[in-house]
């Protein structure tokens, strides 16, 4: 539909099915002339079949929907001429065309429905979730829909969705925004009243929405505090949580991938040959064969040491990918230690893997240099290790002696409260 009026009006007169024609999205010319707000065009394909104002496209929705959220005033105006009926086709999860309005943000397609139908059910319409279009409006703050809504007569406040919201417990539920004060007004004026529940929250809401105002004294009660304080630690300890989660499967993939490079490609690498037999076929006094790891020939009493150390250093890996993967609720400050605790162990095992692969790697004319570097490298690692163990027990004393405290003291208090009971009895 390109707009070209002479071009449409002579394919109607030589052949006027073609205005109830669907293509494949099931939308008829007079879907497509409402959406390009072609009105001309929109006449003459009504004065061929005005029923076509009736017809859904795939979506459910008819031409007067389409011509509401483009925001074609002129093409609506002609099409509820039409046929009236059209405004009250409901389309997905039972929404009518004022629900549409407001999505598409068309407030004067909304003003204009409003006023060519006005009647109460249709304006106060509710979608399968029970919502009208002033629960929409008040839930994405369009400031200027809410008070075109609350200036009609027809439009019922305090209407309560399926959840049991009103629009007042809907403006508590969304976002915060700085629209909200307003909106809150416009509601406040128009007799809006959220649920018994919720009435609370609201004006709790209302004084924090001024720094400056007074915090009543039912805000600040212990109990308040206290769940504000569990709250605000509750953040910070579930993004450590998640910070060392992520952390911990980051080092244990790169462990465990070292660890199969290793155990696949052994250091020295492996015989490509067979080594069995001599040239006149005689057994050679030190064969080996093609795929064999030269270590293990070289190394026997130092190979699986080796070994051992190696697929430590990979089951510990896998042990916690498989910990992080396995869905448990792995949340807990403690089994976190614990998943650390074995990545040290991890990380050790590679390292000692590491060692033993440059010792065996270096000749012996300079295994002297190699031994002393190692010897360095070992001293330090023992007392990083040593740090951190001394480091975490003293930690781990501190909070068992904090927690002991806490406790006798909870008991004297009972203690106490229990004395003085008796003496007031006595």
């Amino acid at each position: 539909m390109l707009g070209h009026i002479d071009f449409v009006k002579e394919i109607i007169r030589i052949k006027p099915q073609l205005a109830s024609e669907l293509n494949s999205m099931r939308s008829s010319p007079l879907h497509l002339a409402s959406a390009k707000g072609h009105v001309d065009i929109v006449r003459a394909l009504l004065s061929v079949d005005s029923h076509m104002c009736l017809t859904q496209d795939k979506n459910g929705r008819t031409p007067l929907h389409i011509a509401a959220s483009k925001g074609r005033l002129e093409v609506m105006k002609i099409l509820l001429q039409a046929k009236p009926d059209a405004a009250e086709v409901t389309v997905y999860r039972g929404e009518n065309i004022l629900h549409m309005c407001v999505k598409q943000y068309q407030l004067e397609a909304l003003k204009l429905l409003v006023k060519t139908i006005g009647k109460p059910q249709f304006i106060n319409s509710k979608d399968t979730g029970g919502n009208t279009v002033l629960h929409l409006a008040v839930e994405d703050k369009q400031v200027e829909t809410i008070k075109f809504l609350l200036s009609v007569p027809a439009v019922e406040v305090n209407a309560l969705n399926l959840n049991g919201m009103t629009e007042v417990d809907v403006l508590i539920k969304s976002r915060r925004d700085v629209r909200d004060s307003e909106i809150e007004e416009c509601l406040k004026l128009a007799g809006c009243f959220g649920t018994t529940e919720t009435n609370v929250a609201f004006h709790t809401y209302q004084n924090m929405a001024s720094p400056l105002s007074p915090c009543p004294d039912h805000l600040i009660s212990p109990t308040n505090m206290q769940r504000n304080s569990l709250r605000n630690l509750a953040i910070p300890q579930e993004d450590w949580l998640e910070r060392k989660r992520s952390a911990l499967m980051v080092v244990a993939s790169l462990i465990a991938t070292m660890a199969f490079q290793v155990g696949v490609n052994p250091p020295s690498g492996v015989w490509q040959d067979n080594n069995l037999v001599d040239s006149q076929g005689n057994p050679v006094s030190d064969p080996h064969r093609a795929g064999y790891s030269v270590m293990a020939h070289n190394y026997p009493k130092g190979y699986p040491r080796f070994y051992m150390i190696n697929t430590t250093a990979f089951i510990a890996s896998l042990s916690i990918i498989l910990l992080l993967m396995s869905g448990l609720p792995i949340r807990r400050r403690f089994f976190m230690w614990i998943l650390m605790v074995i990545t040290w162990l991890a990380i050790t095992a590679i390292a000692l893997a590491y060692t033993v692969s440059i010792m065996v790697l270096t000749p012996s004319d300079e295994e002297k240099s190699v031994l002393s570097v190692v010897g360095y490298s070992v001293f330090v690692w023992l007392c990083l290790m040593a740090l951190l163990l001394i480091g975490h027990t003293v930690r781990l004393i501190i909070k068992l002696v904090r927690k002991l405290r806490k406790t006798l003291g909870r008991r004297g208090m009972v203690a106490g409260s229990a004395v003085l009971v008796n003496n007031i009895g006595a």
